[in-house]
């Protein structure tokens, strides 16, 4: 589990493929000694595995094996060496819950349509897969990219959020532009609500 607040900004140092598998090697500013073998670590939104570690050119790296389904429903196969990504550690009992609960599932991938830049930050449009939509609710929470953010309106399938000049700083968002596609994980209450009514129904 994830609380949705970038605690790194890693970047892609190298991508092996291994078959139907990629095997991703990441640079990241935490301690890697810290991180034991198998610990999940959420990377631009995906919950991927740590299964190496080392350090390069003074750099501290881990590794992650990207299966077949999320080279395909994520932006994971999209990524490239030195495509810069959003990482957070998973959630320790005790730990302040400052986002909201996010569990690195992704559920499906929005595209920006429209980013407006002013007084520091930015507003982005962003366009939801039709059978998500239902699921987004203005002043909700919504995931993109691991990032735990507040939907300020919806129409339609189209929905806005607004990143303050910190988040724009300190997460991947500074770079991200009209068509970029973005990992998108629903509001896990949003779900269940929806699946009661159903089974009501």
């Amino acid at each position: 589990m994830f609380t949705g607040l970038v605690s790194d900004v890693g970047q892609v140092l190298s991508i092996e493929d291994r078959g139907e598998l990629k095997r991703i090697r990441i640079a990241t500013s935490y301690d890697v000694k810290a991180i034991e073998l198998g610990a999940s670590i959420a990377c631009s939104g995906p919950c991927l595995t740590a299964v190496e570690f080392g350090s390069e050119n003074g750099r501290n790296w881990f590794e992650v094996d990207a299966a077949a389904e999320t080279l395909a429903r994520t932006t994971v196969g999209q990524w490239r060496v030195g495509t810069h990504i959003n990482l957070e550690r998973s959630l320790t009992i005790g730990a302040e819950l400052g986002g909201h609960i996010v569990t690195g599932h992704v559920d499906g991938l929005g595209v920006i349509e429209k980013r407006t830049d002013f007084d520091g930050m930015a507003k982005f449009d962003i366009r939801a897969p039709h059978d998500l939509a239902k699921f987004i609710a203005e002043k909700g929470s919504i995931c993109l990219d691991g990032t735990s953010l507040t939907v300020n309106s919806v129409e339609g399938d189209v929905f806005s959020i607004l990143l303050i000049p910190h988040t724009l700083a300190v997460t991947t968002w500074g770079e991200r532009k009209d068509g970029d596609k973005l990992n998108l994980e629903v509001d896990l209450m949003a779900r269940y609500a929806a699946r009661l009514l159903q089974a009501k129904d």
